[in-house]
């Protein structure tokens, strides 16, 4: 077998196990709202302790990048995807933290209903859920457009986020909500407008691995 396909052999399981953590990661967003909704406690105290095992993940896919990096001496266009796949682990492995985050502040919570402080929560989880899922699939299949897309949406979580901030300070103001209490889930709503953002930087590592340029900048 030549060094060329060996490489590109190489690249594909790269692909595949960022594809594959980044799956898992989803999913574990996805569980959390499921347990909250089901009033599943247990569920939410191991997603809480969830994020040694994506740290562990981040770091063996970044020994990948490194080792095709510096052994496999690759071309500019694959130079790329390695670089770009060793930047967008990082923040993948951010959103499993979030997660973990998340999970801590739902038992601080109680395990309360998040729309009894605002009802614009409920949208913004299921936007964040909608970018994180599309940012991934853009990076993996490599489809830069759906990227550009999407990085022009991110103004609706913010967007949410906003509205979620304003209910809270209407309660805290007639004092119809703990105080404590709204605090917690503004973090819970800081943590998915984080997450947004960590959408729109996979889909920026998209758009880079095709042509070199990350936000109107050339690097590669």
């Amino acid at each position: 077998m030549s060094p060329r396909i060996t490489f590109e052999n190489e690249l594909k399981v790269l692909r595949k196990n960022v594809s594959e953590m980044a799956q898992k990661v989803e999913e574990s967003y996805v569980t959390l709202f499921e347990a909250l909704e089901s009033q599943d406690e247990e569920v939410i105290h191991k997603l809480k302790n969830n994020s040694k095992a994506f740290s562990k993940r981040q770091r063996e896919i970044e020994s990948q990048c490194l080792f095709l990096i510096t052994k496999q001496q690759p071309i500019v266009g694959d130079l790329r995807v390695v670089t770009a796949s060793l930047k967008v682990v990082t923040d993948i492995e951010r959103v499993g933290d979030h997660v973990s985050d998340m999970a801590e502040l739902l038992l601080r919570l109680n395990m309360k209903d998040l729309s009894l402080y605002s009802v614009h929560v409920k949208t913004m989880i299921l936007a964040t859920k909608e970018m994180i899922h599309n940012a991934v699939n853009a990076f993996v299949e490599r489809d830069m457009e759906s990227a550009r897309e999407l990085i022009k949406s991110d103004d609706v979580v913010d967007e949410c986020f906003n509205k979620v901030k304003k209910d809270l300070i209407e309660s805290l103001k007639k004092e119809v909500k703990d105080a404590d209490e709204c605090v917690d889930v503004l973090m819970l709503a800081k943590y998915l407008e984080k997450i947004g953002d960590h959408a729109v930087n996979i889909c920026e590592w998209e758009i880079f691995q095709e042509t070199g340029n990350i936000s109107d900048m050339r690097l590669l």
